[in-house]
Order: C-alpha cells, then structure tokens, then sequence
C-alpha cells in the first residue's frame, strides 16, 4: 500500500467521499472532505483479495463515508458490488464525467494524467452530481444484466455452430446450402444425404448431426432464457417496452447498460439503440 497521509484531522466529524479509480492490479482512493472539496488522504491498494480487505480496513478512519466508483459497470464492477453489497452506500461515476472535471479543475494544474488525480477528480465528480445511479447489486437492472449478457453468450454460440454446420453441409452437398440455417432445415437436408466418398464423407454427416443437436440445446436454453428475460422485465414495471420497436430482450440490455429500470434521456436512450443496431 503507498499512503500519501495530511496532517490527521478529527475524520469523525466529517462526510468523507472517497474517490477510487479501479485498474487491473491496483485500485487508487482518493478521500475528499464533502463540504469543502478538499482532499484529505490518498492511497493505493492491490487489485486482490488481501488488497482488497486492506481497502477496506483504511476506510474505516472515516465514518461518515460514501464510494464513488469510476466505472462501476466495468473494471470497477468487482469491488463496487462488494463494497455495496456490505452496507457501502457507492455510486457509479461515468469516466467521462470525472475526466471531464480532471481536465476543467485546477488540482490538475499541468500534471500528466496520473490514478491519484483520478481518483480525486472521480471523488469530485460524484460530490457535484446528485444523479449518479447507485450500485445495488440485488437490483432488478443487475440482473437483466446478467440474463442479457448470458443470452448474448448463448447466441454468438448458436451463430458459430450454424457456421459449422453450413460448412459440413458444403462439403456434403453441391453448392452447400443457401440462405439462412435453422435446427428443423438443417434436419430435413440432413435426412436427405446419403454419403458417398468413403469413411470421410459418413464422418462428416455424423459430426453435422453432432452440431444439429447443439444447435437444438442451444435453441431450448436461448428459448427458457427469452421467457425468463420477459419475466424479470415485466416484474420491473419498466417503461421502456411501452417505445414502439422496444421488446422484452432489447429493454433488458438496455437496463442492464443504464444500471436502472427507468426511462433513460433520450440521449443515452439513442445512444444505446444505435449500438444495438449496429
């Protein structure tokens, strides 16, 4: 742990925002005093368990304290839900935010970029936002979050067997087949072949039905995932499916990306569907 220590002050009577910058192997602190923007201490601690757990055992020389985590959906994620999930009161701090307040503030003066000035311009960022969204890890936008992304995983894994399926089929049948795959297609192609060329032409109509029926447990588990996606959307009483073009599986990846069940600005709103176009 690097320390940089102000002259003590009595901490108790102060609310203290603590700013941290997260990276791989290392997490910078920076405490702020919140009426007075001032800083008070700044540290850096290992990216681990141990590391962690000393983090958190430095904290406690502020009682009155709040987390502000730069990236809390991101390389932040970790510890932002397990300070949140042990009673920390912690927000999210968007790195475009606190990079913006790095630049426009004179704490920076001309200094490179460095993790301790982020962590500060983190700390700062948050004590002049009072919209920051809150980590909650047992919120419903934390789990879409994770149905969304599983599903995601689900479907990229479906797309690359139908693209070894399609190239069995190449080379089982003239031309291969044309447009696009499904599990029952594939099956009736299949039925269709009778292999002729030897033992490598049989191995690679057994291995296509090796990948169908992939294909077809991947299909079941992308269909329970849809039906239980649709469930925990309707449960959150979101707004979002009531936008013409906007189901249960794009509001979720939407509330998962928000980190919140409502409406988000029609900016960030855009933003998030022209990503999800492209």
């Amino acid at each position: 742990m690097v320390a940089e220590v102000r002259p003590k002050r009595r901490y108790a009577l102060m609310k203290v925002l603590i700013g941290v910058d997260p990276h791989k192997v290392s997490v910078a602190v920076a405490a702020v005093d919140e009426a007075r923007s001032e800083l008070l201490e700044r540290a850096r601690f290992p990216q681990d368990r141990a590391g962690l757990r000393r983090l958190e055992h430095w904290a406690k020389r502020f009682p009155e304290r709040r987390w502000a985590v730069e990236n809390a959906g991101g390389l932040g994620r970790h510890l932002a839900v397990r300070l949140a999930g042990s009673g920390e009161c912690v927000v999210d701090v968007p790195p475009k935010l606190s990079a913006r307040v790095r630049v426009l503030s004179s704490f920076a003066g001309n200094a490179r970029k460095n993790d301790g000035v982020d962590a500060l311009a983190t700390a700062l960022a948050a004590s002049r936002n009072e919209r920051l969204a809150p980590v909650d890890p047992e919120s419903a936008s934390e789990a879409l979050r994770l149905l969304s992304e599983r599903r995601e995983d689900l479907v990229a894994e479906r797309t690359r067997a139908l693209n070894r399926l399609h190239a069995l089929l190449r080379d089982l049948l003239p031309g291969g087949v044309a447009g696009k795959l499904s599990a029952d297609r594939a099956a009736r192609i299949l039925r269709g072949i009778r292999p002729r060329g030897g033992a490598s032409a049989r191995l690679r109509r057994r291995l296509a039905s090796e990948v169908l029926r992939d294909v077809r447990t991947l299909d079941r588990k992308i269909a329970d995932l849809n039906a239980r996606i649709e469930a925990e959307v309707e449960a959150s009483g979101t707004a979002l499916t009531q936008i013409f073009g906007v189901g249960p599986i794009l509001a979720a990846t939407i509330i998962g990306a928000v980190g919140s069940v409502a409406l988000p600005e029609q900016g960030a709103l855009r933003l998030l569907l022209r990503h999800r176009a492209a």
